[in-house]
């Protein structure tokens, strides 16, 4: 299996592929709240992105507005999976092949495989600009909706695309 693709690996096919982007290297953050000061210094939707396995060896990634409620609970139906558990370490690097805090949706560069279910928040679509990890919890990466559809489409990723807070919504 070849080793997964660095960041420069990732720009370089961004590149390739005419996606526009740009990378503020900063402190690793692990969670939303601590990503709060990258938040304020970058425009567009930041996200929150979730490796998830489901009871049927299903593997899914849920990419969402770092402000978007998401219930692990009621997730399953909400996306057609079998009850779900975040993904383990050795899976997160055996499929997406990224680590704990760097999962992102420029992982799906690594899953050759297409064994990942990219799921995307509708909210995170109303953003002309959106920010990800670059496989790496030490940088953030803007780019556009515009070139974050082409990203999918180069990689040949057709998403699920789910409306979040109406799924919350009783």
């Amino acid at each position: 299996m070849p080793d997964p693709a660095t960041p420069d690996d990732l720009f370089a096919f961004m590149d390739s592929h005419e996606i526009a982007h740009s990378t503020l290297a900063h402190a690793p953050v692990f969670t939303v709240e601590e990503g709060a000061r990258i938040k304020a210094a970058l425009p567009g939707g930041h996200t929150k992105n979730l490796f998830l396995k489901d009871t049927k060896d299903q593997l899914w990634l849920i990419c969402a507005l770092g402000e978007t409620r998401i219930d692990l609970k009621t997730l399953p139906a909400v996306i057609g999976a079998a009850r779900l558990s975040f993904g383990r370490e050795p899976l997160l690097y055996e499929a997406p092949g990224v680590t704990p805090g760097s999962v992102t949706l420029f992982a799906l560069i690594n899953d050759r495989a297409r064994r990942v279910h990219l799921v995307l928040d509708k909210a995170l679509l109303d953003h002309e600009l959106v920010n990800f990890h670059p496989l790496s919890n030490a940088a953030t990466t803007t780019i556009s909706r515009q070139g974050m559809v082409r990203f999918l489409a180069e990689l040949g990723v057709r998403p699920s695309i789910v409306d979040f807070a109406a799924a919350a919504t009783p």
